[in-house]
């Protein structure tokens, strides 16, 4: 019984956390994310769809998409990268759970998504907020991790896997901002998603490779223009101008 199940997990996820503990919010994301991931299955089993405003599905939700707790964590460390992309992945997974419910794959199901953007857009925009803003403490800790390493240690398939990961950030900003924000039907969630690719700018603008820094400012160009809210655009001409500056 799912509910059960999910109840037994927020009964777990309640006992007290040393703050600023990043390892523990990680796992706590990891067991919410598995919790949803049952209650999804069967919701699906009974052909019905999930209700994301539920009180306790909500409250895994906040636990794998937990904004606060990642805010409140000390400047980034090389050691962060044990549990951070434990966390950044739960949180990947759990998005695709319900933005993608009712697509058969591999073909996107673009009725599906465009139903799912509209009932789901709130947790969406959470969602969108906290992978950016997780995946800028990934880049700052990787690089950290690769400044780390003696040189006999920084081996091809290491540095293949530092570059792939730079490109990949490049196409998520694409892929997944444009997304969040021109298919955003509140103007809150516009904000909410441009204000966190506004705070990492400085990240980005270092992190991403001069090729794909230069591709997102041209990809981006008219984005400003049809974000739907003023305050978006601000923010989005701040992080294509921290782009342009690097470049």
């Amino acid at each position: 019984m799912p509910i059960i199940r999910i109840l037994l997990v927020l009964l777990a996820l309640a006992s007290p956390a040393l703050a600023q503990d990043g390892a523990h919010d990680a796992a706590a994301a990891r067991e919410a994310a598995q919790a949803f991931r049952v209650y999804v299955d069967g919701v699906a089993k009974k052909g019905g769809r999930p209700d994301l405003t539920r009180p306790e599905v909500a409250v895994l939700l906040g636990h794998v998409f937990n904004l606060d707790a990642l805010a409140a964590l000390p400047p980034a460390q090389a050691s962060d990268m044990n549990w951070l992309m434990d966390w950044t992945d739960a949180a990947n997974a759990t998005h695709k759970l319900f933005i993608l419910y009712g697509s058969r794959p591999p073909q996107p199901d673009l009725v599906a998504l465009q139903r799912n953007m509209t009932e789901y857009g709130d947790q969406y925009a959470v969602a969108i907020s906290f992978m950016i803003r997780g995946m800028a403490r990934e880049a700052v800790a990787g690089q950290l991790f690769w400044a780390g390493l003696p040189p006999e240690q920084r081996t091809r398939i290491r540095e293949e896997g530092m570059t792939g990961f730079r490109k990949n950030s490049a196409t998520y900003i694409l892929t997944t901002v444009c997304a969040a924000i021109q298919g955003a039907s509140k103007p809150e969630n516009a904000r909410l998603v441009a204000a966190a690719i506004r705070d990492t700018s400085d990240v980005w603008a270092s992190f991403l490779l001069p090729q794909d820094r230069a591709r997102v400012i041209a990809e981006l160009a008219d984005l400003p223009h049809w974000a739907p809210d003023e305050t978006a655009r601000a923010d989005l001409a701040a992080f294509t101008a921290a782009l342009r500056a690097v470049n």
